[in-house]
């Protein structure tokens, strides 16, 4: 199994060297931005969330006291931690999204602070690979097939903000990040507990991050797209 891990890791590493070589339109958003989108979306509504629910008996069950009842207060820490970072970076003159120019002014504060959460982000996924609530190849492939789409989003959202500094130095940092994940979970397991608590974290990181590139107008996303992507990967998920 270790094997398949470490393809799922390398997928997700190749995900962000080759996202940029695509060209994909930020804005008129691509219709494969917003298809990655739902794919990545669906993935969470169809089954992470309902294996969150189960984990919820596993916090229970360890006697975790503070986390009971709260697998979704973490999706929601999740969540607003990048919507803060999304704020942050577009009210910061390292970003270039406000503007759309090519070189960005100011110091590059924002953008260390966001390339390093995504990192951590990366990470966690990283570990996931080889620690997750489901075992199986099947659990794997769905799993990783949702983040490398999720990763191109993700790809185009920083590329959107800091341009060249991302293609220079971020992106590398969030490939060593993904792969250091695997790596660390390859070597080191953690309580089952605390794999629910990642998962709930992702859960909503992974929400915020590709709703915050779907559903701002001057996205001008591509619904059928998007939709589209919810649709097919809901039947993948439900029926093979």
């Amino acid at each position: 199994m270790m094997w398949y891990t470490a393809a799922a890791a390398l997928l997700l590493a190749l995900t962000h060297f080759f996202a940029e070589s695509l060209k994909f339109s930020s804005i008129p958003r691509s219709k494969w931005l917003s298809f990655a989108g739902g794919v990545s979306v669906t993935y969470i509504f169809v089954h992470l969330l309902p294996e969150l629910a189960e984990g919820q008996e596993v916090l229970q069950n360890k006697g975790a006291d503070f986390l009971k009842h709260h697998s979704y207060l973490i999706s929601l820490v999740g969540l607003a931690l990048f919507y803060g970072l999304e704020r942050a970076a577009k009210q910061s003159p390292d970003s270039a999204r406000e503007s759309h120019g090519d070189e960005m002014a100011g110091n590059l504060s924002v953008f260390w602070l966001h390339i390093i959460s995504f990192a951590v982000y990366n990470a966690i996924i990283g570990y996931l690979l080889v620690h997750r609530d489901v075992e199986g190849w099947r659990s794997l492939l769905w799993f990783t097939l949702a983040m490398a789409f999720h990763f191109v989003v993700n790809d185009y959202g920083l590329m959107d903000h800091y341009k060249k500094a991302y293609s220079l130095k971020g992106r590398w940092i969030l490939i060593l990040a993904v792969m250091g994940g695997w790596l660390v979970g390859v070597l080191a397991e953690i309580p089952e507990m605390w794999i629910t608590v990642l998962f709930a974290f992702i859960a909503g990181g992974t929400i915020m991050n590709v709703l915050k590139e779907e559903l701002p107008q001057e996205r001008k996303s591509n619904f059928w797209a998007f939709s589209a992507g919810i649709l097919l990967y809901s039947l993948l998920l439900l029926f093979i």
